[in-house]
């Protein structure tokens, strides 16, 4: 598959793609969920080689503010889908407000 083919079935550019492959950019969990599902195989594919430490802490430190698997909640999942189907200004707008709101409440 190409790059382009993948971005077409992700919903995104090809050059994220690129970015993601060359690491200059990071996967978010959702976004490595869709490239999984794109591609056929599980989400643990990609963590292929490393041993149960460090797939462990790797976890740990993607998931120390989250509660639980949100990934898991229906409506968490549909939230972070529809926020990456925003235009990325907006997206990125959109980001800056909810980190004001959640400061706000904290």
């Amino acid at each position: 598959m190409t790059q382009q083919q993948l971005a077409e079935k992700v919903g995104i550019k090809f050059q994220q793609i690129q970015k993601y492959e060359t690491g200059m950019n990071r996967i978010s969990a959702s976004r490595l969920w869709d490239i999984s599902e794109a591609l056929s195989v599980p989400v643990a594919y990609f963590f292929d080689g490393m041993d149960g430490a460090e797939a462990a802490q790797t976890a740990e430190a993607g998931q120390a503010a989250l509660p639980g698997d949100i990934l898991a909640d229906k409506e968490a999942l549909e939230l972070v889908r529809s926020y990456y189907a925003i235009p990325e200004n907006q997206r990125r707008r959109l980001f800056e407000l909810a980190r004001v709101l959640s400061d706000a409440a904290a």
